[in-house]
């Protein structure tokens, strides 16, 4: 969540916290507002709009697991921003600056506050958050060019292409992809499962099964995952495992 937790010997009336509130409301066009550090300059402020919500930040940026749901700001960020907070028109918290894609001008993401009032306590209390679900296995959105290779007619949902070996999805008997194939100059391992809808809320892509997995379900839960195979439909209990550590995946 790019926060820390802080112990600070001071009398309570010399706090003034700033106040998070629920991130559920926020719209697309939505003016936001930036605090942070960038390069360096301290208290500098920036502003912006929301651009687009349930966003997920893929590994290729994170350097490890992907974020879910999060928001996509116009407000511009730099190094020295990450960890800052994201507020409302009136300075409420509605998220946590955390990350700009790079090269790029006008995108940048915010963790939604929502995400981080489910884990604060647990930060607070144990120094982790351990409450994000695992399905253990990796992949790429459909797109018409893909399933034309496959031959198939689907052409949403989320195709797997790897699966971990004794994860969630393996003891549930997901499928990963099957062959290696390249759509539009894009190496792309195909023939695995495609996965359309996770109890019964249909799954258009990355975006909608990360949301999904973040903001409904947890470690342990069972989910039925209803996927594409060999252009039959069919259905999976899952039981969904917690995130272990990057050197375990």
């Amino acid at each position: 969540a790019d926060l820390a937790v802080l112990s600070a010997d001071a009398p309570e009336s010399e706090y003034h916290p700033l106040e998070i509130v629920s991130s559920s409301t926020l719209k697309v066009g939505d003016l936001v507002i930036t605090v942070g550090n960038p390069y360096g300059l301290a208290g500098s402020m920036s502003v912006g709009i929301i651009s687009a919500l349930g966003r997920t930040i893929t590994e290729d940026i994170t350097g490890g697991y992907p974020i879910a749901n999060v928001i996509q700001t116009t407000a511009p960020l730099n190094p020295g921003n990450s960890g800052g907070p994201l507020l409302n028109s009136r300075g409420q918290v509605i998220g946590i600056t955390t990350a700009i894609i790079s090269g790029s001008q006008g995108v940048s993401f915010a963790i939604p506050s929502n995400t981080i009032l489910r884990e604060i306590e647990s930060l607070i209390r144990n120094g982790s958050y351990d409450g994000h679900s695992w399905l253990g296995a990796s992949g790429i959105d459909m797109t018409y060019e893909i399933a034309k290779v496959m031959g198939t007619n689907v052409t949403y949902g989320w195709l797997i292409t790897h699966i971990v070996s004794g994860g969630p999805a393996d003891r549930a008997g997901l499928r990963g992809g099957s062959r290696i194939t390249y759509v539009a100059g894009q190496r792309i391992i195909v023939g695995g499962d495609i996965i359309v809808a996770i109890n019964g809320k249909k799954i258009t892509g990355l975006d909608d099964l990360s949301s999904y997995l973040e903001e409904y379900t947890k470690p342990g839960q069972r989910v039925m995952i209803t996927v594409v195979r060999e252009n039959q439909l069919i259905t999976l209990e899952v039981e969904l495992g917690a995130r272990p550590p990057l050197g375990q995946r």
